[in-house]
Order: C-alpha cells, then sequence, then structure tokens
C-alpha cells in the first residue's frame, strides 16, 4: 500500500496518468464500445500522461528541490553528489525533502546558538583580560611617574614604591605565563611527559613548598586517615605539580584562619585514581559551580582580586586534567567548604 508521506516522484505521476487515462479510456468506450479501442486508448493517454508528468515534476520541481540541496551544502557537486542529484533524490518524496531541510535547519539553529555562546564568552574574556592587565600596568606606571616626579630622591618612599613596581611587574609576568600555558594546553603544543610517580609524595612536597602561606593563617595541611599508603599514577608529574599547587594554594587563600586542608586518594577502578583536596573555608555558591573553571571567573571580584592571582589556576587545572583524558569536578557548601576532585590514570605496568 502506498504511503501518503513518502509517494516517489514516479508513483505521483503514475497515479495521476491513472485518475486522467480511465475515465477518458471509459468514456471513449461509451461512445464507441469496441474493447480494444478503449484499452489502446488508455494505454496511450496514462503513457503519455505519466511522461508529461514526470518531466514536469522532474523539471520544475525537483530542479528546485536539487537547487534547495546545493544552497544547503553550499559547495561545487561532487560525482558522489551528482549522482545523489541524478538518482537518489529524485526517487525522494516531498516529506523526506522536507525532513533533510528541517534536519539541515536544526543543525544550523544549534551552530548559531553556538556561534552567539562563544562571542558573549570572548567579550567576557577580553573585558576580564583587560581589567586583569590594566590594574598592574596602571600600578607600575604611578609608582614609576611619582618616582620620576622627585621621589626617586626621597629614600623614605623610593624603595618601598621600586618594590611595589617589582610585585606588579611579576604579576604582569605570571598573567602572561598562564595564558601561555592555557594557549598551548587547548592547542596540544604543550607535550605530556608521562611517568609513574606517587602521588602522596607529590601532594607532600606541595604542601613543604606552600607552608610558608599556610602557617601565616595557621592552616593544616594533612592527608586523610586511610589515604596514606602509596599510589602510583602515570602522569606528567610537573604538570600534576601545577594542579596541586593551584589546588592547595586556593585552599589557602580562601581557607579559614585556623582550618584544615585535607586530601584524600582512593582507588576508583584498576584503571584510575581519584585524588580530592578539601578545605572546611567559605564555599562557594551553588550558582557559581557550574563556570568555577572558566578562565578568569571569579565569584567574589572584590575578595578575589585583593588576595592575588591571575584568576586563571582553575581553568590550567581542568585543562591539564583533560590533557590526561581525566575530569575535574567541585563540590562546594556556603560556610562548610569546597572539595576539588580530580582523577589520573593508575600506574602503567
Amino acid at each position: 500500500m502506498l504511503s501518503k508521506k513518502n509517494i516517489s516522484p514516479q508513483q505521483l505521476s503514475a497515479l495521476t496518468a491513472l485518475a486522467l487515462s480511465i475515465p477518458i479510456a471509459v468514456g471513449i468506450y461509451v461512445f464507441k464500445p469496441v474493447w480494444w479501442i478503449a484499452l489502446i486508448s488508455f494505454g496511450v493517454i496514462f503513457l503519455g500522461s505519466f511522461g508529461l508528468i514526470l518531466y514536469t515534476v522532474q523539471t520544475f520541481i525537483y530542479r528546485k528541490i536539487k537547487l534547495i540541496y546545493k544552497f544547503i551544502y553550499q559547495t561545487k557537486a561532487s560525482r558522489k553528489e551528482e549522482f545523489y542529484y541524478k538518482n537518489i533524490l529524485p526517487q525522494k518524496g516531498i516529506d523526506e525533502v522536507r525532513a533533510d531541510v528541517e534536519a539541515w535547519a536544526e543543525q544550523r539553529k544549534a551552530e548559531i546558538e553556538m556561534l552567539q555562546q562563544n562571542e558573549a564568552y570572548r567579550k567576557e574574556f577580553l573585558q576580564n583580560l583587560s581589567h586583569e592587565l590594566k590594574t598592574p600596568i596602571f600600578a607600575i606606571q604611578g609608582y614609576v611617574d611619582t618616582l620620576l616626579g622627585g621621589a626617586l630622591e626621597n629614600t623614605e618612599v623610593n624603595r618601598k614604591f621600586l618594590q611595589s613596581t617589582s610585585r606588579n611587574i611579576d604579576r604582569l609576568v605570571n598573567l602572561v605565563d598562564d595564558l601561555d600555558a592555557i594557549s598551548k594546553l587547548e592547542s596540544g603544543e604543550q607535550l605530556l611527559l608521562m611517568d609513574s610517580f606517587v602521588v602522596q609524595d607529590l601532594l607532600r612536597e606541595v604542601y613543604d613548598s606552600l607552608s610558608i602561606k599556610a602557617d601565616e593563617k595557621d592552616i593544616r595541611c594533612i592527608i586523610k586517615k586511610g589515604c596514606e599508603a602509596p599510589l602510583h599514577v602515570y602522569a606528567d608529574k610537573e604538570k600534576i605539580r601545577q594542579v596541586f599547587i593551584n589546588l592547595v594554594d586556593n585552599a589557602i587563600k580562601y581557607g579559614k584562619q585556623h582550618g584544615t586542608i585535607e586530601a584524600s586518594f582512593y582507588k576508583v577502578d584498576g584503571a584510575r585514581v581519584l585524588i580530592e583536596i578539601s578545605d572546611d573555608g567559605s564555599g562557594i555558591a551553588e550558582d557559581h559551580l557550574p563556570r568555577i573553571f572558566e578562565r578568569f571567573y571569579r565569584t567574589d571580584l572584590a575578595r578575589s582580586r585583593k588576595v592575588g592571582g591571575s584568576g586563571l589556576g582553575l581553568a590550567i587545572c581542568k585543562h591539564i586534567i583533560e590533557a590526561h583524558g581525566q575530569t575535574i569536578h567541585v563540590r562546594s557548601t556556603i560556610d562548610v567548604g569546597s572539595t576539588f576532585g580530580f582523577t589520573l590514570q593508575s600506574r602503567k605496568e
């Protein structure tokens, strides 16, 4: 049985020709009741009508549809596409063509929405980058202008101004280094030097390197009880060191006075190790969590800039972990604390 939705041009032409030839042949038989004359008339009218209708449909309708397909793909047709246009497309029903066009429209709609999101993200990124660059540049300019205006001869302030200028230059250098690191990670230019190492030992080294900062706030940096047993991972040790430094440094910055930073390590399955860094600080509001790993995204602008940093630390962590083919996540509750976790491949045998 023919489907109205997927009727082909040939079927449409045949049905229309049949609808024309039957009543005409019957009329001829009524006026001249000779069966073979009526039969020949039916055949001639059917074949003539079928050919004319099919030619009309293919020439004036499917030629337009072919142009629509060419517009959709916007390319010079290859041999494969020409074969499609000549042989496959004419077999398609109008509803099948409509479905193809609707699928194309949906795809273009999704692409446009993605482009709009990327454009909004690009504008926000440029605004944040501009602010991050202007802050140390204006500070350096102010100190240099003051020194050149006469403060250079004042021994009480010249050293202080030069030290402040040096700190802002360091901030600029760190920002540029972080941007360069993200750019290389995104483009795949920064190769990973994979090796097996004990992940707890690496964290202890990071704890030691940040101990002065932690001591200033009387924050304890510990490994969770029961997680001390050595676990070997297969990763780029220096890149993972950078991840640990960023996560622990953030935990110190936003942790509470006399607080605790706790690291835990779990063997998830035979192939991965889960590492979590937890603090008992102020926490992060739930509506900020989906964007926490974006470049320059800050949950509290004033506080974040007060404690320093380029605003790229978590973005770098995300790119490093994803470069390893793994994932990073965050859980957080206001006034309870935050936990950042990620997975790494277990030691390669």
